[in-house]
């Protein structure tokens, strides 16, 4: 039987991730200081917008803000519903092409070579993303799942989150993360987007191709380097005295925490995004630092002239920059609203930690303020990251108040590692060189606050606040002594 050739029509449901649309969520992890750099850019570039002037403008001047209402109407069809960015990022759509199949991305407009910023330096983030849109051998699909490892890093480099999330988040496998993972693992700095500590420093080692079998046994047994038990480790390493001598300064050499030096931010330029403060009545409230905020507005007085060009080409011009305009400022101010809305849930979990400090701090997860707010889990650490909120306890980032749940003994009290770790640090700075707390000391005193902690945890916790064991400050005590 032959099968003759004929027109079939199907319908099909497709969502592309568009610049605009990327933009958003770009728009949602930035500071207020990289927001501020792109709006300087946009002004120059755009001539629909326009800074808001702070003394009041003379009557009829041409540059008049637009009305809300008509603000909200214009360009109805580049509308912005945060809940549609983030269905697009968990579904993993793909991105738009132009004619020419050269990829629509709007970060391409900054990092192009039509606009040169010399005195800049890139942020973390932004040399990490150049150097994934030069990596030729991803597809779109993994340069996906690239931009959403790199929104994913921590202060220190690490992933904050397990690859089976951005796997959810991507719509893709597990395997195909990894294999972005791991390539990924070897742009510079290498030891990014690892899961572990020796994860970062395998990675570090193979980017020098130093990552031979007697390398791989000393970082599967760092617990003996910390003990410095170096005779059982050369002897499980089968190297000889200067080897092992060189492997061991090769290591010190390495960067347990490589996003630190990269995302380093000066303490004194840090600035609240957010202000909580309590009112008379005893209730806390959560307002946005509006001098972080761009002020800007769309030139009605210019659209309004430009409404029919002569030309063709200036139609499509005027067209596009005035859709980007309206996108931006929906952007900017749906972006606010994410902040206020995130961080208001967050405090309504940590009142105490306001009131009576940060051993008052309660276990709370990014997935319970997704839940309470019915946002995305990667809108949460979007908003989060580098947004600082000012208390009457500090200035804090955001994501400090993210801290998971320890075992109680008792039912109705909840404790939290964040917690935990200050009442330890409280603890030894209490110390006096007769009174040496040991870490069984330490779980002893906890266990009577009704927290359940094994020794190993304490050492941890006391491990990343820097503070040596019993023995060492004790002799530190003595010397100062």
């Amino acid at each position: 039987m032959v099968t003759l050739p004929g027109l079939h029509l199907r319908q099909t449901h497709n969502l592309a991730m568009t610049p605009q649309l990327r933009l958003a969520i770009r728009l949602l992890q930035m500071t207020s200081a990289e927001i501020e750099t792109l709006v300087e850019e946009e002004l120059e570039r755009n001539p629909f917008l326009v800074r808001e002037e702070t003394e009041t403008p003379v009557a009829g001047a041409d540059q008049t803000p637009l009305p809300a209402d008509e603000a909200a109407s214009a360009q109805e069809e580049a509308s912005l519903d945060i809940s549609f960015t983030q269905e697009a990022v968990a579904g993993g759509f793909d991105d738009t092409y132009a004619e020419d199949g050269a990829p629509q991305d709007w970060r391409q407009r900054y990092n192009g070579e039509d606009h040169d910023v010399a005195a800049q330096v890139p942020s973390l983030a932004g040399r990490l993303d150049e150097q994934l849109r030069l990596t030729s051998h991803f597809n779109q699909k993994q340069r996906l799942i690239g931009r959403s490892l790199i929104e994913h890093l921590d202060p220190a480099g690490r992933l904050d989150c397990s690859p089976d999330i951005i796997a959810d988040e991507t719509g893709s496998s597990v395997i195909d993360v990894e294999n972005v993972r791991q390539s990924m693992m070897l742009f510079e700095p290498a030891g990014l987007f690892a899961c572990s500590l020796i994860e970062c420093l395998s990675a570090q080692l193979r980017a020098k191709n130093r990552l031979d079998p007697a390398m791989a046994v000393l970082l599967d047994n760092l617990d003996l380097l910390a003990r410095k038990d170096y005779r059982a480790l050369r002897r499980l390493c089968c190297v000889d005295e200067a080897d092992f001598a060189e492997m061991i300064s090769e290591l010190h050499h390495l960067d347990p925490k490589p996003g630190f030096e990269a995302l380093a931010v000066d303490t004194s330029s840090r600035i609240a995004d957010v202000f909580v403060q309590q009112a008379p009545d005893g209730q806390w409230s959560v307002r946005i630092n509006e001098n972080t905020l761009p002020r800007l507005h769309l030139d009605k007085a210019l659209l309004e002239k430009t409404r029919r060009p002569s030309h063709s080409s200036d139609r499509q011009f005027i067209q596009n920059q005035a859709h980007h305009a309206s996108w931006l400022l929906r952007s900017i101010e749906q972006r606010t609203k994410t902040l206020l809305r995130v961080s208001s849930e967050i405090i309504k979990h940590q009142v105490k930690f306001l009131s009576y400090g940060p051993s008052f701090i309660l276990p709370l997860t990014m997935k319970t303020i997704a839940a309470e707010t019915g946002l995305h889990e990667s809108t949460i650490s979007r908003i989060t990251t580098g947004k600082y909120i000012a208390t009457p306890q500090g200035l804090f980032e955001l994501k400090y108040f993210f801290t998971r749940k320890i075992s109680s003994l008792h039912i109705s009290k909840e404790h939290s590692s964040e917690g935990v770790r200050y009442k330890i640090q409280k603890m030894i700075s209490q110390e006096t060189s007769r009174n040496i707390l040991s870490d069984e000391e330490i779980v002893q005193n906890l266990r009577k606050e009704g927290i359940d902690i094994a020794r190993r945890t304490v050492a941890k916790y006391r491990d990343a606040l820097h503070i040596g064991n019993s023995a060492q400050r004790k002799r530190e005590k003595a010397a100062s002594a």
